[in-house]
C-alpha cells in the first residue's frame, strides 16, 4: 500500500517539478556576486520548526533575501516529496529539513548535498551535542552535509479538566508519581476508563506510544531499532523493538487507545474534540499539540514525567541540496537558523528543544515556562536530561519499516488483528517494507 502511495506521488511530483524547480533559486546562477542581487531562498520542512520571526530577523539582516518557506505538516507525506527532488536533483528548497529517521538515507548520497564546512561550517562543531554533530557527517566523515536542529527529549503530556473529572490528581508532580513504569501507566488508564468512558480514550494513539518506548528501549540497549549499524534487518533479535511492540498491545487490549494514525484528521479532530486524555511528549510535540488544540485548549493540557525514564524520539538537521542556485546565502541561513540563538528562538516559539550547548544552557531556555501548557516548566522538564540523550542508531529504511509496524498496531487497537498474531505479521511486513 504504502509503495503504491509513494508510486502514485512520484507521478505527480514529477509532472510538479518544473514548477518547483523554480522555488529553489530564482535565476539560475551558482552564487551571488553582489550584496544587492536580490534573491529568494526557499526552506523545505515539516511539522513545527517555529521559523517564521528568525526568518524575518534574517532578511532584516539580509535586505537582498527573501525567505519563503514550504512546510507540509506530515513527515509521511514530506519525506518522498523530498526524495524525489533529491533524486532527480531539481525541486528541493535551498535548505531541506532532514529529519532523524531519513538522515541515513541521504548521509549516504553526500554528492547530492553541500559540504557547510566550505562556507565556515567547521567552526561551530563546539555549539553543538557532540553526537548530534557527528550525525550531520558523510559516513566517511568528509563532508558536514547537515547542522542540527532540535533533539526530542522525552515527558508525557496530559489533560488536566479529563483527569480531574476521572478522579485522577492534575498536579504534574502527582500525576508523574502515578506512573514510574509503563505497566503503572496501563492501570492508570484503565481507571481512567471506568470513570470516564465514552469517546474518550486514554492515550492519543498506539503508534505515538510505541515509539516513545521503542526509542527508550532502544537507548538503554542496543542503540538500534529495525537495523545494525551495517544495515542488516535485525528487528526479529532486538529485545527493544518487541519490548516496545508487547507493551504497545498491552494498551489496546486494555480499550486504552483510539486506534487512529498520529496527525491524520481523525487524530487532530480528536485533539479538539476531548477524544484522549494523554499523548507521549517529545520536545516537538508540545508545538503540534499548540497548533492543533487551537486557543480553546489552552491552559488543560499539562507537562509530567514520561513512564520509564528517559529518551530520545526526534529531531533533525538542515542541509542545503547542490541543486540550490544559491548555497553560499543557504549556508548562511542554515547556521543562522542553528544558531544558539536560533534555537532558542525555535524552543521559544514551537518548544523544539535545541541539540546547542549554549542554548541549552540559556537562562532563557532552563527558566522558559510554556503558559500554553497551564505554565510547566518545560525548560526544566526537557532540558534537565538533553546532555545525557544517546542516539539510537535508525537505518536507511527506516521509515518504511517504522510505517509498516505502525499499522499493524492500529490494526490490533481497531480490533481488525489479532494481538496473538500481531508480532509475526509485523516482522514479515517489516521486512516486505525493507526488502529482506
Amino acid at each position: 500500500m504504502r509503495r503504491g502511495r509513494v508510486g502514485a506521488l512520484a507521478i505527480v511530483l514529477s509532472a510538479a517539478l518544473a514548477a518547483a524547480t523554480a522555488c529553489s533559486g530564482d535565476d539560475g546562477k551558482s552564487d551571488s556576486n553582489s550584496a544587492n542581487e536580490k534573491i529568494t531562498l526557499t526552506v523545505d520542512d515539516f511539522g513545527t520548526f517555529g521559523y517564521q520571526d528568525l526568518y524575518k530577523q534574517f532578511m532584516a539582516q539580509h535586505p537582498n533575501i527573501k525567505v519563503t518557506e514550504r512546510n507540509v505538516p506530515k513527515l509521511d507525506d514530506y519525506t518522498p516529496r523530498l526524495q524525489q527532488w533529491i533524486a532527480a536533483g531539481a525541486g528541493a528548497g535551498d535548505v531541506v529539513a532532514i529529519e532523524e529517521g531519513i538522515m541515513v538515507k541521504f548521509k549516504a548520497q553526500p554528492d547530492k548535498f553541500v559540504d557547510l564546512k566550505q562556507y565556515g561550517a567547521s567552526s561551530l562543531q563546539g555549539n553543538f551535542l557532540p553526537w548530534k554533530w557527528q550525525g550531520g557527517m558523510s559516513p566517511d566523515g568528509s563532508k558536514l552535509i547537515g547542522l542540527g536542529t532540535d533533539v526530542g527529549s522525552m515527558a508525557l503530556c496530559y489533560r488536566r479538566d479529563l483527569f480531574k473529572k476521572a478522579g485522577l490528581p492534575d498536579d504534574r508532580d502527582a500525576v508523574t508519581k502515578l506512573w514510574p513504569t509503563w505497566d503503572d501507566f496501563i492501570k492508570v488508564g484503565q481507571q481512567y476508563t471506568s470513570k470516564v468512558g465514552g469517546k474518550s480514550k486514554f492515550i492519543d494513539s498506539p503508534e505515538t506510544y510505541y515509539n516513545t518506548i521503542l526509542m527508550q528501549e532502544a537507548g538503554k540497549g542496543s542503540n538500534q531499532t529495525y537495523f545494525d549499524q551495517s544495515n542488516k534487518f535485525v528487528m526479529e533479535s532486538n529485545p527493544a523493538v518487541k519490548a516496545a511492540f508487547d507493551e504497545t498491545v498491552k494498551m489496546s487490549q486494555a480499550g486504552l487507545a483510539n486506534g487512529v494514525q498520529f496527525l491524520s484528521d481523525p487524530w487532530s479532530q480528536g485533539l479538539k474534540k476531548d477524544a484522549f486524555a494523554t499523548a507521549p511528549c517529545p520536545a516537538w510535540m508540545l508545538g503540534l499539540i499548540k497548533q492543533f488544540g487551537g486557543d480553546e485548549q489552552q491552559g488543560k493540557w499539562d507537562v509530567a514525567g514520561v513512564p520509564g525514564g528517559g529518551g530520545n524520539w526526534g529531531g533533525s538537521w538542515l542541509a542545503v541540496p547542490t541543486q540550490s542556485k544559491h548555497p553560499k546565502e543557504a549556508a548562511e541561513l542554515v547556521k543562522f537558523l542553528t544558531s544558539a540563538q536560533g534555537q532558542i528562538g525555535a524552543f521559544k516559539a514551537a518548544n523544539n528543544l535545541p541539540s546547542s550547548l549554549q542554548a541549552l544552557n540559556d537562562p532563557a531556555v532552563k527558566a522558559f515556562n510554556n503558559p500554553y501548557f497551564n505554565n510547566a516548566p518545560v525548560g526544566q522538564i526537557y532540558g534537565s536530561t538533553a546532555t545525557s540523550l544517546k542516539p539510537v542508531y535508525l537505518g536507511a529504511d527506516n521509515q518504511d519499516v517504522r510505517t509498516a509496524v505502525e499499522a499493524d498496531l492500529r490494526a490490533i487497537a481497531q480490533g481488525k488483528l489479532s494481538p496473538g498474531s500481531g508480532w509475526s505479521k509485523a516482522v514479515s511486513d517489516a521486512k516486505k517494507a525493507s526488502g529482506s
